[in-house]
Parts: C-alpha cells; sequence; structure tokens
C-alpha cells in the first residue's frame, strides 16, 4: 500500500484513491497500525523496565491492563513466560497497591540470572515461579496449588506464540479463570507482522488470533471482550495494541 502524507495540506492520501485528513481518527488508526509494525521491528518494547526488570511490553497494554486490575482485584494472576520478570514485578506491584494477591510465573526455562534478580527483588514475596512446560497437566496441578475457593483469578498467556501452543494454554487454563474475568492471549500482532524485516512468512496464519477463533468456537462460556476505557474525552475507541482479539472474558 502507498501513503502519501502531506504535511502542507494535512491529508493523508491512500493510493491516490482515498484522501483523509491528517489529523482525523481514521487516519491516526491507520497510522498507529503502521507504528505498530515498524516499532515493533525496531524492538521498541525492548526499551521499557518496571521497577528494575525489563518488561518487553508496549506502554498502552501495561496501562490498559493496570486498569483492569485495578477494577477486577484479582487474588491470583498467572502469566506464562517470564524472561526478565518485568512483568511480574508490574503485577506484584499492582497487587501490592491493592493490599493482596500473589503472581504466578511459568516458563519452560527461567534463566538463574533472571531468576536470581525476581527473587532478590523486593516485591518477591509476592511472586511464586514455576519452571516447565506451561501446559502440561504436571505444571498446571502445581499452578492450581496456589488458588484457594473463591479466589479471583486472571490468566495472562505470554510464552510462545505459535498457534499450537497457545490453543493448548488455552485449554489448559481456562477452566481456572473466575467467571467475569479474562485469560489474555498476548501478542496477537505477530499476524500483522509477517511481512516486516523481523517477522516470518508463516507468522500470518501461526499466530495467538487463530488459537483464540478455534478456541472460542468450542468454548462459548468466554467471549472476545476488550475492557472499556474508564475514561475517555476523545472520539478514539480502539487500542493502540500488540494484543488484538487477546482479551477472553468468561461470562458470568
Amino acid at each position: 500500500m502507498k501513503i502519501v502524507i502531506d504535511t502542507q495540506e494535512m491529508s493523508f492520501d491512500i493510493e491516490g484513491q482515498k484522501k483523509l485528513d491528517l489529523y482525523g481518527k481514521e487516519a491516526f488508526e491507520m497510522l498507529s497500525d503502521l507504528w505498530l509494525k515498524t516499532s515493533w521491528n525496531q524492538k521498541y518494547p525492548y526499551t521499557f523496565t518496571w521497577l528494575g526488570r525489563p518488561i518487553i511490553q508496549h506502554p498502552e497494554d501495561m496501562i490498559r491492563l493496570q486498569e483492569l486490575i485495578y477494577t477486577l482485584k484479582p487474588d491470583v494472576i498467572i502469566e506464562t513466560g517470564v524472561a526478565h520478570g518485568g512483568s511480574l514485578i508490574f503485577y506484584a506491584n499492582l497487587l501490592q497497591a491493592l493490599g493482596k494477591g500473589i503472581v504466578i510465573g511459568v516458563d519452560i526455562e527461567i534463566r538463574p540470572h533472571n531468576r536470581k534478580a525476581i527473587e532478590d527483588h523486593e516485591l518477591s514475596p509476592l511472586i511464586k515461579l514455576i519452571e516447565g512446560d506451561s501446559a502440561a497437566p504436571e505444571i498446571v496441578k502445581k499452578v492450581e496449588g496456589f488458588i484457594k475457593p473463591n479466589d479471583t483469578v486472571l490468566v495472562l498467556l505470554d510464552s510462545d506464540h505459535s498457534k499450537a501452543h497457545v490453543a493448548r494454554e488455552l485449554e489448559a487454563y481456562c477452566h481456572l479463570v473466575s467467571p467475569g474475568s479474562y485469560i489474555v492471549a498476548t501478542d496477537g500482532i505477530m499476524y500483522m507482522l509477517h511481512d516486516v524485516p523481523r517477522g516470518k512468512p508463516h507468522w500470518k496464519d501461526d499466530n495467538p488470533v487463530a488459537a483464540v477463533e478455534e478456541f472460542l468456537q468450542k468454548h462459548p462460556e468466554f467471549s472476545e471482550e476488550t475492557p472499556a476505557w474508564s475514561f475517555n474525552e476523545s472520539e478514539l475507541n480502539k487500542n493502540i495494541t500488540a494484543w488484538p482479539k487477546a482479551w477472553l472474558r468468561r461470562k458470568k
């Protein structure tokens, strides 16, 4: 697609067929989609930390998620995919502010230096680490051991983003999600990245969104439901997100 941006005419021309107001809503949304792709290719999400630990997330996704956590007030947050531990620290920090809850991090490999950094962190008392295949029954059983009856549970999937693995995780953890809470299949942006320099052609079909679509066909107790913005004085209504179609809410 060829786009011509004219800042003097304040126009956004798409292949000579459609001209938009450069400062209007539609142009903003198209530019945002392009920015998401080029920012991912430049590893922009790899420039952020939370209380000292790399978090590897787009800031908007973090801000939208924190508002959900504040509203939901979960007792347990489960995240598959630990990496440097920044997300675990972020969740623990929010739960600390709420005065309750634990974070469970699951990864097939927790590298020793990352484990040490997490365990040495001030918020480590709120974090439980489990090493192993996140979708394996024995690992899910260990996770279940930290959940009490009537706990409000939020699940975030951020490990292997292949369709097959996300599908396994959705099936493995969906029963732990509290009614009204969510299981979030992150990084569905992969389907948008199959044609960027750092992307892979097979990502067009092999991605979390594909797993989500199949999961929803089999699980009517869940619906795709992006949390509503609690404050909005703009005409905008869409997240600028690396997590498209990620939010699966368990019906009450």
